[in-house]
Order: structure tokens, then sequence, then C-alpha cells
């Protein structure tokens, strides 16, 4: 389904260019795994990314062309040669200053921008190109979008991108290309480019095993006669998918045989094959070490089941020891449980006894209490008695304070009487009157 994101798969890394990519690090000169930098490659990888640009070479010639996600800018240099103008584009504002810092020509620019909305007007150009782009895109539609907005009605947008198909399977054991964030299967891919380009021929691309006839001192000639021979190309083997699309009729791109100028298979095998020798003498060096290691560890192995032996014999001894023990523990496990038993049976007797007395104390604490309480009613009512006794001896003792202050005031009055008679009876009046036998008599 278009536009729908599905598990990335991985193929050989390739060129970012937009701000729905993964980030990356920043480039430096060195491979990075996602960037192309010549001469930090190996020599099958910069072909199978060279190629691309010399295929689409032949479309270029007096042409104004624009190259999305230009990354280093060797491609865009490529198409230069025979182009009137090239432009190009990436996302990666270190990509574009290596390009700058790198190639130069009257007729080649370079500049930072995405793919989602290029920077230029409607119609811009003849020719546009898109090579391991578009895998990196997650919203990858836009790019397709905008290739067919900035060409002028006769023009052609080339564009690639890894077989899913293919990829999956060789990359079953290293997992996922972390830079692709979208591939695609070849009918996918023909549908998303016919949608917008009604003119679409797709190609093939792959690793080839070719056989060269090239004439001594003929100064290079760049033609060639090419036989093709075997069945035709098959989509679900094939490396890399590459289109060539167009909103007008256009005529039919000839097949496309790129030789390097590495390309002597012998040769590269024959190196190939040394390479593979020095590994295998290497790896005999490390087989013999390790046979030797092997010695010793089964020397070593040797030991330690002596080792083991004795251990495993030791061990059964122990085992003995243990099972003696078990049983022993067995018997105390009995004698407790005899002793708990017969302790149970004590502590319930004691628990009785502890019962009785708790209720014999509890008996006479109510006892004691009720005393309690009777006493202190005697004690009360003595207190009462006591202190109405104590109020009457009081009552008494006022009482006889007043009888005794009357009789001292009784017994002053006598004497003071008597005083007074003693008085009179001397009284010569008194004397007088008795001698004559008149006035009171006195005792």
């Amino acid at each position: 389904m278009r536009g729908k994101r599905t598990g990335v798969l991985a193929s050989r890394p390739a060129r970012g260019l937009r701000g729905t990519v993964r980030q990356r690090p920043r480039m430096s000169s060195e491979f990075t795994g996602e960037r192309v930098i010549p001469g930090m490659v190996d020599v099958d990888l910069w072909n199978e990314h060279f190629s691309r640009y010399a295929f689409a070479a032949r479309l270029a010639g007096r042409k104004r062309v624009l190259d999305i996600g230009c990354g280093t800018g060797y491609g865009s240099a490529e198409l230069a040669k025979t182009a009137s103008n090239v432009t190009g584009i990436d996302i990666g504002e270190d990509a574009i200053a290596y390009a700058v810092g790198h190639y130069s020509r009257p007729n080649l620019q370079f500049q930072q921008a995405g793919a989602a909305a290029l920077p230029f007007p409607d119609g811009s150009f003849e020719l546009v190109v898109a090579f391991e782009v578009i895998e990196h895109l997650t919203d990858w539609e836009p790019l397709i979008a905008e290739a067919r907005r900035v060409l002028t009605p006769g023009g052609q947008f080339v564009v690639s991108t890894p077989n899913k198909t293919y990829y999956a399977e060789t990359r079953r054991q290293t997992g996922p290309n972390p830079y692709h964030e979208h591939e695609f299967e070849f009918e996918e891919f023909k549908q998303a480019l016919e949608e917008h380009f009604p003119h679409t021929l797709l190609f093939t691309e792959n690793h080839a095993a070719s056989i060269v006839f090239r004439a001594v001192g003929s100064g290079g000639a760049p033609s060639a006669d090419v036989r093709l021979d075997g069945d035709p190309a098959s989509v679900d083997e094939a490396h890399f998918f590459i289109a060539v699309c167009a909103g007008q009729l256009m005529t039919e791109v000839p097949a496309f045989l790129y030789v390097p100028t590495a390309a002597n298979v012998l040769r590269e095998r024959e190196q190939h094959i040394q390479r593979l020798e020095g590994e295998l003498a290497a790896k005999d060096g490390w087989l013999r070490e390790s046979q030797q290691n092997h010695a010793e560890l089964v020397g070593l192995h040797e030991q330690q089941t002596g080792e083991l032996t004795s251990r495993n014999e030791w061990a059964l001894g122990l085992n003995q020891q243990v099972k003696n023990a078990g049983l022993r523990i067995a018997e105390l496990q009995e004698e407790l449980t005899a002793q708990q038993t017969a302790g149970q049976a004590s502590v319930n007797g004691y628990e009785a006894e502890i019962a009785r007395l708790d209720g014999e104390r509890a008996a006479a604490i109510a006892w004691g209490q009720a005393k309690d309480t009777e006493l202190l009613a005697q004690l009360e009512a003595s207190r009462a008695e006591f202190a109405k006794c104590l109020a009457l001896f009081q009552q008494a003792e006022m009482t006889i304070e007043e009888r005794t202050l009357w009789a001292q005031s009784l017994a002053a009055e006598i004497d003071n009487l008597r005083a007074r008679l003693e008085s009179v009876r001397a009284s010569k009046w008194v004397r007088l009157g008795r001698s004559m036998g008149i006035g009171p008599k006195a005792g």
C-alpha cells in the first residue's frame, strides 16, 4: 500500500537528502556507511553508485539538470560534462561543503535544500535525477510530485532504489539498513511512479561478469558494441531498480553496460584469491594455535577430570555423612516431639493450677473489697458520731465556761455582799440600833 511505512530492509549504504530522513552523524573525510566519498569506499560499491550517473549522462546532453540528493557531488560533476547546467542539492550542510570544495565547473552549482519542497519554479529543468534517495524518506511521495513539477513538459526523471525483495534476503543476518525508511518492491515502485508519470521505463541494475575487447592504443574510445545474452531481466533477482519517467511519450532508452576502469574481472578474482589465500594461511596459523590450545585444554581437562573424580568420592562420603546426620536429626526430632508432648502436659497442668489460683485470688479480692466497703461505712459512721460528740463536747465546754464565769461572777458578788455586810455590821449606826433593839437583824 502506497504511503504506508513498512519494516525497512537493508541495502548497501547510500545517500539521504531531506529533513524527513533520520538524523545522520556529521560527515568527516571517512566513509561512515551512509555517504559515498570518492576514494573512501571499495571499488564495487563505488562502481555501483557511479554507474547510475553514467547511465543518466546519456540523457543529459545540453540539458538543464537537477541532481536531488547529490551527496558529495561526484555524480553532479559527471553530469556536468555533457549538460548545459547542473544543480546539485542535498539536505546535508556537510555534504554540500564537501561538494563545493572538491568539484568546480562553470556550469555546476550546489545548494542546500530538501526534496519535499524544491526551491525552483515550475518547468526549471529538462532532466531530474534522484539516485538512492527515495528509500531514505519517511514521506517519499512529495519527491516524485516535486520532480514532475520542476520538469519541463518533455523532461525526464531518472530515479533508482534498492530491490526490497533481494535485500531482504541478503541482509537477513545483519538486519535492516538503519538509514532506510521505506524500501520498494517492483510493483509498488512502478505504481508510485506511474501515478505522476504516465510514461515510465523500468530497468534492473546488477553486477555482471563480461568479456571486454579493447583495441590497444585506441585512445580509450567511449563507444562500443554490446551484446547481452541470456533471459530478460528478473525483477526479483535485481539488486536495484532504476526508472526513466516522463510526462510525454519518449524514445526507447537502450540497455546500458558500464565497464569501469578497474573492471578486469579475472585479475580482480586473482587478487581476491590471493587475499583469500593470505587469509587462509592466517587461519591455518590460527588453526595450529587452536590445536595447540586444544591439546593444552585436553591435558587440563584430564587433570580436572582426576580432580573431579576425587571430589566426587569426597562428595559421596559427604553425602553418607549427610545421610547419617539426617537419621540422627530424625531421632532427635522424635525425642523433641516426646519432650514437647510431656512439656505440653506440664504446661496444661500449670495453666489449670494458675486458673484455680486466679479464681481464689479473685474471690479474695472480692471479699477484701466488700470488707473494705463495710469498714469504710463503719468508719464514716464513727466519724459522724465522733463529730457529733465533738460538737456536744464543744457545746459542754462552752456551757462549763459560761457557768464557770457565772459562778465566778456570783462568788464575786457574794464576796462583795459579805464585804458590805461586814461593813454594815461594823457601822456604828448598826451597833447603836442593835443596842437599842432597832434595825434589821444581821446574822
